[in-house]
């Protein structure tokens, strides 16, 4: 574990330790890595949740520590991205680790977030690379890395957490003005809890040097956030459904009071959230949905 703390020292002094990187034996630091799992995961905390994480993190690579633990990281080393064809996706990530919020699902799916590139690249005729279904295959990568580096066992919340945010990275940036506010809170729901991590580490994953770009960008994730805030406000105070709703389906279609009235307002919720019905309407609006959409639903 000599290499572990060594690299520590590097990332949180900000300067190379007194001595040289100490050689870390492949097999030997994969055997140690499980008799000390708890010290592994605390040492590779330190360091992305550090000032100087990238120093940290090449210097898990100079000392070999970085192969023998996350070869899907080391992977990455050197592999050319269509953006970055003056960076590797190794230095793309390590920047986005430094540029992330220094919340340790952020930061863990910071360094993680595009280890599924290495084995998505492709390069079409006119020479475009592209990483088609890139955050699916990390977030399967993701899987497999656990069950053989086992780092986030004790805590099954943060691997979830993870897990979610390398599948979903790519979301926010997806966003565009002309979205409706039944996409927009689809999108907001789907994120859940982990709203704020994946907008947060939307923003750490702009690092092109690109001046107007990165302003594009960062303004891109701003409106959507601006927006997720606006609609959620609104529908605090005015749900999207008019009150008495309930009622209004049992007079139309001569229903008694039952769990029946609870799944067609369930349904019709789905519906606008799925954008197939406008939200915040008379409840007129909603009880021609359901007659035109009866077999559906079952009345």
């Amino acid at each position: 574990m000599t290499a572990l703390a060594w690299a520590v020292e590097r990332a949180e002094t900000g300067k190379p330790p007194a001595v040289t990187a100490p050689a870390a034996d492949l097999d030997d630091f994969r055997a140690a890595s499980s008799l000390y799992l708890p010290d592994v995961r605390h040492a590779m905390d330190r360091i992305i949740m550090s000032r100087d994480a990238e120093d940290g993190l090449d210097a898990l690579l100079e000392c070999g520590a970085l192969g023998a633990m996350l070869p899907e990281v080391k992977a990455m080393v050197g592999f050319g991205d269509g953006e970055w064809r003056h960076k590797d996706v190794w230095k793309h990530t390590k920047q986005v680790v430094r540029q992330a919020v220094p919340r340790i699902e952020v930061r863990w799916a910071a360094l993680l977030h595009d280890i599924g590139k290495v084995k998505t690249r492709t390069i079409s005729p006119s020479g475009e690379v592209h990483f088609f279904g890139h955050a699916e295959v990390g977030a399967r990568m993701f899987d497999r890395l656990d069950r053989r580096l086992p780092l986030f066992n004790p805590e099954p919340a943060l691997k979830s957490s993870v897990r979610f945010l390398i599948l979903h990275h790519l979301r926010a940036s997806q966003y565009e003005a002309s979205w409706t506010d039944s996409a927009v809170r689809r999108f907001a729901k789907e994120m859940g809890d982990q709203l704020q991590d994946l907008l947060d580490l939307s923003r750490a994953d702009i690092t092109t040097k690109r001046p107007e770009k990165k302003k594009k960008g960062l303004r891109q994730i701003s409106e959507l956030a601006d927006r997720v805030e606006q609609i959620q406000k609104l529908d605090a105070v005015v749900p999207p459904l008019p009150s008495g709703i309930g009622d209004e389906i049992m007079r139309s279609f001569g229903l008694p009071p039952s769990r029946k009235i609870g799944e067609l307002k369930k349904a019709l919720e789905a519906a606008v959230d799925s954008g197939e019905v406008p939200s915040h309407e008379c409840a007129d609006v909603y009880l021609a949905f359901l007659r035109e959409n009866a077999g559906r639903f079952g009345l």
